[in-house]
């Protein structure tokens, strides 16, 4: 029998800041908007964008570096699962329903300043660092606004052999 699969991983930019709340037992719950962009033909068979928004629950403490490094604009990608929430509207009004993605891993993209070149960092227990190449010779060059060492990115020394001291 074959089992269900709900997994949904998305890249867009965030359509607002972040919003951070708490719940009573003190764990962090951010909410980010993000927009998709995706292209089809219309009845012209001119290529159009279509956006699609998506709301998405991020927890703990990647929840809160969300909160701290994001801002609206800033691409992300986020890598988790679909969940379906109802609720009774405050008004009385009736019953509510979303579908919204709770992530498990959430990478900043770009920078802060916004240029494409930029950083990540990783959801749960480490997160990684990305980065553009920045003209060094093809070499990685790390472009942040999330602190690293850069003491992991310095060039390598040359070890002064010659290309005919390689025995292959």
């Amino acid at each position: 029998m074959a089992e269900n699969i709900n997994r949904v991983t998305i890249t867009g930019n965030l359509t607002a800041d972040p919003e951070l709340r708490h719940t009573p037992s003190g764990t962090a719950v951010c909410t980010l908007r993000v927009a998709v962009n995706g292209r089809r033909k219309d009845q012209s068979g001119q290529w159009v964008d279509k956006p699609n928004y998506f709301n998405v629950t991020v927890w703990g403490a990647q929840g809160e570096n969300a909160n701290n490094y994001l801002q609206k604009g800033r691409p992300v990608a986020v890598d988790g699962r679909l969940d379906w929430r109802e609720w009774e509207a405050k008004d009385g009004s009736g019953k509510r329903q979303t579908v919204e993605i709770v992530a498990d891993n959430v990478q900043f993209l770009g920078s802060r300043d916004g240029s494409a070149q930029g950083g990540g960092q990783g959801g749960g227990q480490g997160g990684g660092n990305g980065g553009g190449n920045g003209g060094n010779g093809g070499g990685f060059t790390p472009s942040s606004d999330v602190p690293a060492d850069t003491g992991d990115f310095a060039p390598a020394g040359g070890g002064g052999a010659a290309d005919d001291d390689i025995p292959f």
